[in-house]
Order: structure tokens, then C-alpha cells, then sequence
């Protein structure tokens, strides 16, 4: 009886399929997403050329734990980079490490600006800093919000960090099969790369003049000066430029010789229109005040 009767009570309505597209994601996954997506980019496109790095660092006579050693603690490619072409052209280790560390320099100066914008913990901060190249500040300076610098900074540096190593140590490793280095071309693929970052961040006319003097200082003094040294001259472009700016706005604002500021003044169309005559009104008060009769006076 039982069985019948729940054969014959009405089973309720399967749920209709909805056709209504689905809810996009949040604003907040989207551009998460994007980050991520440009942060990867710049990471993988850079740190493949760790490859060439450690090709060159092979033909100039570098070890295979001395090339790893450098991607794993130094990890900044334009002194990477200027230090072994320094060695490979025969110059002082010295002063092949002084250009590298000229170089490096700048990465304290990025590290300035973004301990402001990230705003990482204490206890991140020594983890991060290693990861303060180039790569990692444009793509966190290129962010509207702290919390998508922090994306890509993390993602940049981290996925640049681990292609570097590994392509380092497979042209290091693949170096001998390559046969000669220098036939490849491949010292230029780590200064193509450093110049490809730079060039969008020179802006203004200051900046412009200061790389082109640079360029000109390491061209003229790298048949004449030891491997090395040219990279260190053209740290002198900086503060020949804004010596320059600095004379120029001074003259400027500098009267013309043969004229004095008074003379400016009085040529000036306001001063000849506009300005009162002091000393004539001055004379017109005194006279008045004489015709003026004294009180209590005769009359």
C-alpha cells in the first residue's frame, strides 16, 4: 500500500537549466589577473637571456660554480654583464668589479622608492631586496595601487630569479658544444636588453642629454682606457649635465650685461605706465602745506 502510494504522489519539478550568462569576475580578479599575465611576460622574456650570460661567462674564463655563484647572488644582468666583459678583454678584476658595483649602484636608489610603495613586513624586506633589479621596479612603478605593485613585483622577481639561474647554468653547461662565444654575438643580448628598459624611461631633455654624453664617454675612452674604466667615466655624464642645467637657469635669471636692475625696472612698460611719482606727489604735498596758514596766526 505504501509502495503505491509513492508511486503515485507527483515527484517534484526538475530545476530548468539557467540561460543566463554567468557573472564576469570581480573587477579586483581581473586585474590581478593582468598583472600577473605582463609580469610573467617581462620574467620570462628576460630571464631567458641568462642563456647568453652564461655563455660569455664561459668564454671569459669563469668557472661553472663562479657563473652560478654570480646569477644566484648578484643577480643584476648590466653588471653581470660589464663584469665579465671586462675580464674577457683582459682588464683588472679590480676594476672590472668597481664598474660592475658602479653599476649596481642603481638598485639601491630603486630600492629607495619602492620600500615606499610596497610597503612590505620587516621580516620580507631582506628577501625582497634581492630582487630589486630594473625588471622588478618598472613593472611595480607601472601599477595604479600597492597592491598590485606588490603583485608584480613578486611575480617579476621571482619568475625572472628562477629562468635567470636556470638559463645561466644551461649556457654555461652548453657553452663548450657552441664552440667559439664571440662568433654568437650573444655579450650584446644583456646590454640590448638593459637598453630596451631604459629608453621609455627617458623623458625629458635632461635625461636624454645625460645617456647620449654617457654613450659619447664610454665610446671615447674605450680605445684608450683599460677594459672597465669606460663604464666608470661614463658615471660623469650625470653631474656634468645638471652642472650645465644648473649654469644655464642661473644665467637666466642673471640681467644682460651693460644694464643693471634699475634700468630693467624702468623700462619696463609698467613702470612707465602704471608706477606713481612719488616724489612729485611728495613735492605737491609741501607746497599746499605752505600756503596752508599756521593756526592762531595773523591774517
Amino acid at each position: 500500500m505504501t509502495r503505491v502510494r509513492a508511486e503515485r504522489e507527483p515527484r517534484p519539478p526538475e530545476p530548468e537549466p539557467s540561460t543566463e550568462p554567468a557573472a564576469p569576475p570581480e573587477p579586483g580578479a581581473r586585474e590581478d589577473r593582468a598583472v600577473v599575465r605582463d609580469a610573467l611576460g617581462v620574467g620570462v622574456a628576460v630571464g631567458l637571456s641568462g642563456f647568453a650570460f652564461g655563455v660569455t661567462a664561459a668564454g671569459a674564463g669563469l668557472s661553472l660554480p663562479q657563473t652560478c655563484a654570480l646569477s644566484l647572488f648578484v643577480f643584476t644582468g648590466a653588471s653581470q654583464f660589464a663584469l665579465v666583459g671586462a675580464l674577457a678583454a683582459g682588464g683588472n678584476p679590480l676594476t672590472a668589479a668597481a664598474g660592475a658595483f658602479f653599476l649596481g649602484v642603481r638598485n639601491a636608489f630603486y630600492g629607495l622608492r619602492l620600500s615606499q610603495v610596497l610597503r612590505l613586513p620587516r621580516a620580507v624586506r631582506p628577501f625582497a631586496a634581492q630582487l630589486v633589479i630594473d625588471e622588478t621596479s618598472l613593472v611595480a612603478f607601472a601599477q595604479p595601487d600597492r597592491r598590485s605593485a606588490r603583485i608584480g613585483f613578486t611575480v617579476t622577481g621571482l619568475s625572472l630569479y628562477a629562468l635567470w639561474n636556470l638559463s645561466t647554468l644551461a649556457g654555461a653547461a652548453g657553452a663548450a658544444a657552441l664552440g667559439d662565444t664571440d662568433a654568437w654575438g650573444l655579450d650584446a643580448a644583456g646590454p640590448a636588453v638593459f637598453l630596451a628598459l631604459l629608453a621609455p624611461l627617458l623623458t625629458s631633455a635632461v635625461e636624454r642629454a645625460t645617456a647620449a654624453l654617457a654613450v659619447l664617454l664610454v665610446l671615447g675612452c674605450t680605445p684608450l682606457l683599460p677594459a672597465g674604466v669606460p663604464v666608470l667615466a661614463a658615471g660623469l655624464a650625470g653631474p656634468v649635465v645638471l652642472a650645465l642645467k644648473g649654469r644655464a637657469m642661473r644665467t637666466a635669471r642673471t640681467p644682460e650685461r651693460g644694464g643693471s636692475a634699475r634700468d630693467a625696472y624702468r623700462d619696463a612698460p609698467h613702470a612707465r605706465t602704471d608706477a606713481p611719482d612719488t616724489r612729485t606727489d611728495a613735492r605737491k604735498s609741501t607746497e599746499v602745506s605752505r600756503d596752508v596758514p599756521e593756526e592762531g596766526g595773523s591774517q
